[in-house]
């Protein structure tokens, strides 16, 4: 179930931003119906700014559709032009972050999936006087890099809680499957379910952008050995790929899955997936460009120094009810 610690987390940062930005986008009802923001509703009055988003990630991908709902949503309400652009190459990404540098945009919100590859290009955002915050991935490297604050969960934390909860379950061998390779954030989910594991965990790598590949080496692995109880996806689509292998390969296992959508709500209510890490990816896309609208309008800096976490909580059948109507909408 959602834990109280990350429910309350959640909210009283976005209380704090919905008081510092004076309240200023229309609230209740009529702010939960217009997922994409304040669409025909009143934006602040402060001068337009124009902010870049680059991820390591999202063509396809329901969860980077979440983060930039949240996104979209919070410039709405801030006068903000939102920029986004991904690419799943670490070079490309620099480029991309770069091509924003010479755009000469008001603030950038970047992934560190693979951080090597965006040192030397944050260091010259930040010489530009150009401010940026982090997201989702890298978090340790954050401020390393110049960054205002990092939004997001912790992946060790998340890999933990994982297997603390098959640990509870009696799970005596878990398959931690790997869908882009390099990625620390995927690296730190799988040695964080290892570290609290009492049993045998095994990684496997797959290619994530091939899903016939991940579906049959997941299949293959399962027909190798049954005593494989437990396989955790890390990502909504390779939990859905993990569901068919499993079938296919006839197997017992349990499916686990970071990240939440509304296949993987569904799957949850038909007991396919047994649980799922939520880590708020609305969240992370709003509060990025909230705080950088904040920090351009009123020097506000979220964090103290240590990230804004908006996971992990472990989601089962029994929160189905009362995310449906959110995952529907595309915004959980």
């Amino acid at each position: 179930m959602l834990t109280t610690r990350t429910a309350r987390t959640a909210a009283a940062l976005v209380a704090v931003i919905a008081l510092a930005a004076g309240c200023s986008g229309s609230g209740g009802k009529d702010s939960e119906d217009k997922s994409e923001g304040a669409q025909g509703g009143r934006a602040v009055d402060t001068p337009r700014l124009k902010i870049a988003m680059i991820t390591h990630s999202g063509e396809g991908d329901t969860f980077w559709d979440i983060v930039q709902k949240g996104a979209k949503q919070a410039a709405a309400k801030d006068n903000v032009d939102f920029l986004y652009s991904n690419d799943k190459e670490a070079k490309g990404q620099a480029e991309l972050v770069q091509a924003a540098i010479d755009k000469k945009v008001d603030g950038i919100v970047v992934t560190l999936a693979k951080p090597e590859a965006m040192e030397a290009v944050l260091k010259k955002a930040e010489q530009a006087g150009i401010p940026v915050v982090s997201i989702n991935s890298g978090s340790e490297f954050s401020a390393k890099f110049g960054a205002l604050s990092h939004i997001g969960q912790d992946e060790s934390v998340a890999g933990e809680a994982v297997g603390t909860q098959l640990g509870k379950e009696g799970r005596k061998k878990v398959l931690c499957v790997i869908h882009e390779q390099g990625n620390v954030s995927l690296e730190q989910r799988c040695a964080g379910v290892k570290k609290t594991f009492d049993g045998k965990v095994e990684n496997l790598n797959v290619d994530g952008t091939n899903a016939p590949s991940s579906q049959s080496s997941i299949e293959a692995k399962l027909q190798a050995d049954p005593s494989i109880d437990a396989v955790v996806a890390l990502g909504a689509p390779i939990a859905a790929l993990a569901v068919k292998a499993k079938d296919d390969a006839d197997s017992k296992a349990e499916i686990a899955t970071f990240d939440l959508n509304a296949e993987v709500v569904r799957r949850l209510k038909a007991k396919e997936v047994g649980f799922a890490v939520d880590q708020q990816p609305y969240l992370q896309g709003y509060l990025a460009v909230d705080e950088l609208w904040l920090y351009r309008t009123n020097a506000n800096v979220l964090g103290g120094g240590k990230p804004v976490l908006t996971g992990p909580a472990l989601v089962t059948g029994k929160d189905v009810p009362r995310l449906e109507k959110y995952t529907a909408r595309g915004t959980r």
